[in-house]
């Protein structure tokens, strides 16, 4: 199994953002430290991030469709219905994020590590991941429904209720998942690897997905 080639962010001296709680559809920010500003609701769609620090930002309702977020950090962000959908990002980190509902669906994915924090509901249906890795966080209900994933860890990570309907895996990881609760699409496993403690935990899944019953002798 190959491993994910983890995001390494190092990121030049930054200026301050000074544009208050206001961004542009199609604005191209390049360097920039975005720090405790509240951009809920917010219209940054088809915007390019170079370069850049987001820390204690509020994402509500923020639309971020089709940006592309490149070399950049997002640390202790938080927001409910953030819409990446379609959105890029490559060598980005996410580090203890709390945040519900992010829409990444058809998004692209490539190097990027989410450490630590909470995501409920993150919608990846449809998305491309490689080599990314989720490390340290809790995923409630996160969504992989017909995604691709290719190189992806998750190391520490909890899994509740994942939807892995349709996914296509190759040299996906989830044995050091801290824990891994799937609730459909566990077909979609192929091509990932699992514990053995896993396999045990899993194998009431595995039977009723395969029809089998599963009766004690003399029942």
């Amino acid at each position: 199994m190959r491993a994910a080639r983890r995001a390494e962010v190092v990121l030049p001296p930054l200026r301050p953002y000074d544009g208050g709680a206001a961004w542009e559809r199609e604005g191209d920010y390049d360097g920039l430290e975005f720090a405790d500003t509240d951009f809920g609701g917010q219209d940054a769609r088809g915007a390019r991030f170079l370069d850049c620090a987001l820390r204690r930002c509020a994402l509500d309702e923020a639309v971020l469709s089709r940006a592309r977020l490149i070399d950049s950090v997002l640390t202790e962000v938080r927001g409910v219905g953030t819409d990446l959908s379609e959105a890029r990002l490559r060598e980005v980190e996410v580090r203890d994020a709390r945040l519900g509902g992010v829409q990444l669906h058809g998004a692209e994915l490539e190097r990027v590590v989410f450490r630590g924090g909470k995501i409920d509901y993150l919608n990846l249906r449809q998305a491309r991941l490689t080599d990314v890795v989720f490390e340290g966080c809790v995923l409630v209900e996160p969504d992989f429904a017909g995604a691709r994933l290719e190189r992806v860890a998750f190391v520490d990570a909890t899994l509740t209720r994942a939807d892995f309907s349709g996914a296509a895996m190759t040299d996906v990881d989830l044995r050091a998942a801290a824990g891994l609760d799937i609730a459909r699409g566990v077909d979609g496993l192929a091509g990932a690897a699992i514990s053995p403690g896993q396999l045990l935990d899993l194998a009431p899944v595995f039977a009723v997905r395969m029809g089998v019953r599963v009766v004690a002798p003399g029942d």
